[in-house]
């Protein structure tokens, strides 16, 4: 089983979509988490040391996370998917976006399509 952790600032929006998009596909099990100290639900270095890929939408958010946790971050891939704040919640167009970018990197056979 592979842990998925999606990253943003406010975890409103763009991480809670991710996590939500990717919940059901075999393999994986996600979670999703926001840089800011308001987020609803805020990085912790137990949520980083859980993951074995997280994902952040912005540039911005991999310079934060490797400033605020640098500790917990170790030899973690973190995957940058360039993604900016400009979707709703569950948006059909950040749902593609979604797949198209994170598809690659689920378990073999079990890509969404």
């Amino acid at each position: 089983m592979k842990h998925f952790l999606f990253i943003c600032s406010q975890n409103r929006l763009r991480s809670p979509t991710a996590e939500q998009v990717f919940s059901d596909t075999p393999g994986i099990e996600c979670s999703s988490a926001g840089l800011n100290n308001d987020a609803e639900n805020p990085v912790t270095g137990e949520l980083i040391e859980w993951a074995d890929l997280i994902f952040v939408m912005e540039k911005a958010h991999r310079n934060k996370l490797s400033s605020k946790f640098k500790n917990h971050l170790g030899r973690k891939r973190v995957i940058c998917l360039d993604i900016p704040d400009e979707y709703e919640f569950m948006d059909p167009m950040l749902v593609r976006l979604l797949k198209a970018k994170i598809t690659r990197f689920l378990p073999v056979n079990h890509a969404q399509g």
